[in-house]
């Protein structure tokens, strides 16, 4: 009899993944599109032959056509009629991506991006009050829907590597639920390909020792693993079994926004300084609303045509992102430098931040432990 390591229950992780990301901006941006089969990448037959799949949707996908395969093959797998290539824009998927993780945010800060579709987020505490991981993930799910007119799928569950199997089970516009009680069946009957981490090279040693599903990994003893795949291997073998203690890796949070100018040749007159802090307060609030942060802390920076540098921060009796609440404070602050002189460099920041209350956000969906 194998040992395995106590398994730990207590953690709500979410995985949300979004479905076909590239392809579905295209085609919401682009509605002719939805009626084709949607390839992302530069079109080989004006690229010399060239170019990659980056993504495809999924009507593309039903012609064999996926990610990281040469674009000149989709041309043979896809009717020419129904085909179309879309150059990616990836200064627009960061801007969607950012629109999105700003959601994720809303429910928790624990979130760990893979990439630009795709976050973890460990809601074991969550932002919104006491809802369970499901409403939270289906919060999301339709806010995602209503505000940006995307899908996307996610898996729950009590680790990391679950709540990721989760989410590619049921694509697209998907969610799957993961229990402790339900974990080992599931993974019993999933295809070895299906197992995050198990690539190609992998995959074809296990399928050429008969080894095809979860039930199979689970019956082979530890020793199998690490001989095969070295620490790798440990790593399926506890997969195999619904275990999993890898924490979600929040990235730390933005620690001020702020925005400067040097001026030439110099500025005296007030009004002008004035009317810069009120467009510096202007974009910096901007900024927060649009990340829904607040700020506590307004910092002003002045450098003097002689090169001394002063800074002023005052700390708001109550937290705000309000851009006439930072202009004002701006210009008190800026009555503490000696700005008759000339001023070469003005920089106006705001900091400790955090992100607004949404504890009394109603989601109104079903009640569920997880």
């Amino acid at each position: 009899m194998q040992l395995l390591p106590k398994n730990d229950y207590h953690r709500k992780i979410i995985h949300l993944d979004m479905d076909a990301f590239y392809a579905s901006v295209e085609m919401r941006d682009n509605p002719a599109l939805k009626t084709k089969a949607l390839v992302i990448g530069h079109d080989p037959r004006q690229n010399g032959g060239h170019g990659v799949v980056a993504t495809a949707n999924y009507l593309a996908r039903q012609y064999g056509v996926h990610s990281a395969m040469p674009a000149s093959r989709a041309l043979r797998l896809v009717p020419k009629d129904l085909l179309a290539f879309v150059k990616p824009n990836f200064d627009k998927y960061r801007q969607v991506s950012q629109q999105v993780h700003e959601i994720m945010h809303e429910v928790t800060d624990q979130v760990e991006s893979v990439a630009l579709d795709e976050a973890y987020m460990d809601v074991t505490k969550n932002k919104l009050g006491d809802y369970s991981a499901v409403e939270l993930g289906s919060y999301m799910q339709d806010k995602i829907y209503q505000e940006l007119h995307l899908t996307a799928s996610f898996g729950v569950s009590f680790n990391k590597f679950l709540a990721k199997m989760g989410s590619e089970y049921a694509k697209p516009f998907g969610r799957t639920i993961i229990l402790p009680e339900t974990s080992l069946a599931f993974l019993a009957r999933q295809p070895v390909d299906h197992f995050p981490g198990v690539g190609k090279k992998t995959s074809q040693i296990l399928h050429e020792a008969g080894i095809e599903t979860g039930l199979d990994l689970q019956k082979l003893p530890v020793d199998y693993f690490t001989k095969n795949f070295g620490k790798f291997g440990y790593a399926i073998y506890l997969h195999a079994h619904a275990i999993d203690f890898s924490p979600v890796k929040a990235q730390r949070q933005r620690k001020s926004i702020g925005k400067e100018t040097t001026f030439i040749p110099f500025v005296f007159n007030r009004n002008e300084l004035w009317q810069q802090l009120k467009n510096f307060a202007q974009l910096i609030c901007q900024k927060l609303q649009s990340q829904n942060l607040t700020c506590k802390v307004v910092t002003l920076k002045y450098r003097s045509p002689d090169f001394v540098t002063l800074t002023k921060r005052i700390t708001l009796a109550k937290r705000t992102n309000d851009s006439k609440i930072v202009y004002q404070t701006a210009v008190e602050l800026l009555e503490l430098v000696p700005y008759d002189n000339g001023v070469r460099l003005l920089g106006l920041s705001v900091s400790e931040l955090e992100h607004a209350n949404f504890e009394e956000i109603s989601l109104g969906l079903f009640p569920t432990d997880w």
